[in-house]
């Protein structure tokens, strides 16, 4: 799907966090109408909706806003690491992420992107060339991407007059450029994330030197602890979560709080009326179902997995637009379905069940892939958490006092206790 012309009132739209159903509803116009303002082209849009959605947009951007910290979201995707650090007090001062149509949903849920002191890059790369061009920040976010180094011996680099560390262990990876940056601003923490799988990556040497990085060169005090998500939400997710503060601290991932007890089942999830298009095609099931018994009779474990209500889904991966065959979706008397990317948004826990908050501007295979490559927001809001005295035991330290504001709300699960 084509992004929607940049006029000002579809930036309106985006910075007010409406979708054109709801910007119907607070312009009082049809559906009709607003696509004709968003797609306008030379004709006279009524003032007094500008006005309206520019008050709507001036709203979301300033309420609850607090700032006891400063942090900048690289790798960013949709904002998943976002959320939950400004719950904490953070206000983010500078954006990276490359995808196009993972920028429209983060501008979409985030407006204060817009703002004149808020930098939004498409690439990190140039910035960690000129790491000055970053904004001072107090704590670094990174969901960044898993790439294998090119690892040699600092005694033979020496003999060839080359340099060692990570200026050439892991040069031309993204994870450099997010070195470059760290070693710039030194700032006081950062919180990196990545797939379970980062440790065993080319056979352990991308996170012994991902660690020997963080910990030896750059000199932070570096935690980690593979996180699984099914205590938040109805999927089997785990991510691994690296943590390093720059001064000592006593921040021990033990002290992580997990709700206990059984987990929720995607029957709280799901929607009891789906657009038919999201059931499986005649031509499509019958493939799916081929292929799984083709590798049944190989004696390989490929193919679709069905769910119920009361069941615990796999991962969601970006993937999913292609056939959904990892989390399908029983239906009685029907062929079964793919999730919605509404569906998708409670399962990775942008929202809450029943909820229509988070902005998806996008269409549904980009909001497949978005949702598939992002992190589960209530686990992530553990961590963070976790982090937040620490953080504010180092600013205090420096002389930098929080102000007394309230934190804004985000409303999670409540944490079960075990019986």
């Amino acid at each position: 799907m084509k992004p929607h012309p940049r006029t000002e009132f579809s930036e309106l739209m985006e910075r007010a966090g409406l979708s054109i159903e709801t910007a119907a509803e607070l312009l009082n116009v049809s559906d009709r109408t607003i696509r004709r303002n968003i797609n306008n082209q030379g004709r006279k849009i009524d003032q007094l909706r500008l006005t309206k959605l520019r008050e709507a947009a001036d709203s979301r951007c300033t309420e609850g806003r607090r700032e006891d910290f400063r942090f900048i979201d690289l790798f960013a995707g949709i904002g998943g690491l976002r959320r939950p650090f400004e719950t904490i007090g953070g206000r983010c001062v500078f954006t990276a992420e490359w995808d196009r149509f993972s920028r429209q949903t983060y501008k979409a849920n985030f407006p204060e992107t817009a703002e004149s002191d808020h930098v939004f890059a498409e690439d990190v790369r140039p910035f960690a060339d000129s790491p000055d061009k970053v904004p001072a920040h107090d704590v670094l976010l990174a969901g960044f991407p898993c790439q294998p180094f090119s690892i040699a011996g600092v005694s033979k680099k020496n003999a060839l007059g080359r340099p060692h560390g990570f200026l050439c262990d892991t040069q031309g990876t993204l994870f450099y450029d997010l070195a470059k940056i760290i070693a710039h601003h030194r700032p006081p923490a950062f919180l990196l994330e990545n797939v379970k799988n980062l440790q065993r990556h080319d056979g352990g040497k991308t996170f012994a030197t991902i660690m020997h990085v963080l910990q030896k060169e750059l000199g932070y005090n570096v935690s980690y602890r593979v996180v699984s998500s099914t205590p938040w939400v109805p999927q089997k997710r785990e991510r691994i979560f690296i943590v390093g503060f720059r001064d000592q601290v006593n921040f021990n991932f033990d002290n992580l709080a997990v709700p206990q007890g059984d987990g929720p089942t995607l029957g709280q999830i799901l929607d009891s009326d789906v657009d038919p298009k999201y059931t499986l095609t005649e031509h499509m099931w019958k493939y799916l179902q081929g292929y799984k018994e083709k590798h049944r009779n190989a004696g390989n474990g490929f193919g679709f997995s069905l769910f119920g209500p009361n069941d615990v889904a796999r991962t969601l991966s970006a993937r999913y637009y292609k056939d959904g065959s990892e989390i399908l979706i029983e239906q009685k008397g029907n062929r079964p379905r793919r999730l919605t990317p509404r569906e998708c948004a409670r399962l990775m826990g942008f929202e809450e069940p029943g909820e229509t908050k988070f902005c998806i501007p996008v269409s549904d295979t980009q909001a497949y892939r978005q949702f598939g490559n992002a992190v589960v927001v209530p686990a992530v809001q553990a961590v963070a958490n976790l982090m937040e005295p620490h953080i504010t035991f180092v600013l205090e330290r420096e002389g930098r006092a929080r102000p007394a504001i309230s934190k804004p709300k985000l409303t999670l699960p409540e944490p079960r206790v075990s019986t």
